[in-house]
């Protein structure tokens, strides 16, 4: 029996794009050859910049975006499910599997429905209940776990505050009893004393459910503060994963550096001038040839900035990944 939840191997994610009627259809590559496994019970991090693919990636491995090549792999007790070739029936008995906490509590929830209906929404659409009585004990149950009142649920989303309203969409989420969740951004919206209240849930959660989480997110803080493992993303590629303490405290590849390098300290001593990336990402639709961060790299090697590498992981400790752009060329 594996010990991975998720297999990822090769995944690419293309979509096509067209201005208007008259110009040329294009490509936007926005994952690509992505490779990694997500074992039973962790928290695994994914953490970049805007537009680097961390949304579509996790959204790939829920089934939500179509995979253009490559394959996610979900490894069931019983059951292995291969989103590229999954059927209709096989999606909706994953969909209960795994499920999604989306990054705005206030778009998140449907203002007309109670918060009862709101949880009990994916029971009743996904047949998992087989009468009211059965799902108001489900729903009151998960409410309890996520501190949702009794009394809560006859309200309406309008009644509560930002973090009131994100344990509501937690509670959704998990009301199917999935096995893995992609929280996409999850805290962002929220103030910090709600961020860590939020994220001691999830973590307390994990523990009791037994839950595997991908936790997408650009506040690195965040990131060290709950997760196992990070993977970090730049324009579709993974170009460093390691255990949350070593990429933290030994930063490899460039981009990293510069993502730590931003993070601010309160501690005067360990305060150190962030690393200055210039330009913009490029675009996905024409990314560089070879490694694609030389456009904005601040110490670009002879063979990097020539375009002769090309992109692709090296374990240089172990658990410890790195693009072999930046290994090879520094």
């Amino acid at each position: 029996m594996s010990d991975n939840l998720i297999s990822v191997n090769n995944v690419c994610v293309n979509f096509d794009y067209q201005e208007n009627f008259i110009s040329k259809k294009q490509k936007i590559h926005a994952v690509q050859n992505i490779n990694i496994k997500i074992k039973k019970g962790s928290f695994f991090g994914l953490v970049g910049e805007s537009g680097s693919g961390k949304t579509t990636l996790g959204r790939a491995i829920l089934g939500a975006n179509k995979i253009s090549s490559g394959n996610v792999i979900f490894h069931d007790d019983d059951k292995d499910y291969d989103l590229t070739t999954i059927s209709k029936d096989e999606l909706k008995e994953y969909r209960k599997k795994a499920q999604l906490i989306f990054q705005d509590p206030y778009a998140a929830l449907s203002p007309r429905m109670t918060v009862r209906d709101i949880i009990a929404e994916p029971l009743e659409v996904m047949k998992i209940t087989k009468n009211k009585q059965e799902t108001d004990e489900r729903v009151r149950e998960i409410a309890s776990k996520c501190r949702l009142n009794l009394e809560h649920l006859r309200r309406f989303p309008h009644a509560f505050s930002g973090g009131q309203r994100q344990r509501i969409s937690i509670a959704r989420a998990l009301v199917s009893s999935p096995k893995f969740i992609v929280a996409d951004e999850s805290v962002a919206a929220l103030d910090v004393s709600i961020q860590a209240d939020i994220l001691n849930l999830l973590k307390n959660l994990r523990k009791e459910l037994n839950l595997t989480y991908l936790f997408i997110s650009h506040d690195l803080s965040v990131v060290a503060h709950v997760c196992d493992v990070v993977a970090v993303m730049y324009l579709g590629h993974i170009v460093e994963l390691a255990p949350s303490k070593e990429l933290f405290n030994n930063p490899k590849h460039s981009y990293t550096k510069a993502l730590l390098s931003s993070i601010p300290s309160i501690d005067p001593e360990k305060q150190s001038k962030a690393i200055e990336l210039t330009g913009e990402i490029p675009s996905a639709m024409n990314p560089p040839s070879g490694c694609v961060f030389k456009t904005r790299c601040p110490n670009p090697g002879h063979d990097c900035k020539g375009g002769d590498i090309e992109m692709g992981l090296i374990e240089v400790s172990p658990g410890h990944w790195v693009d072999q752009c930046c290994v090879i060329s520094k």
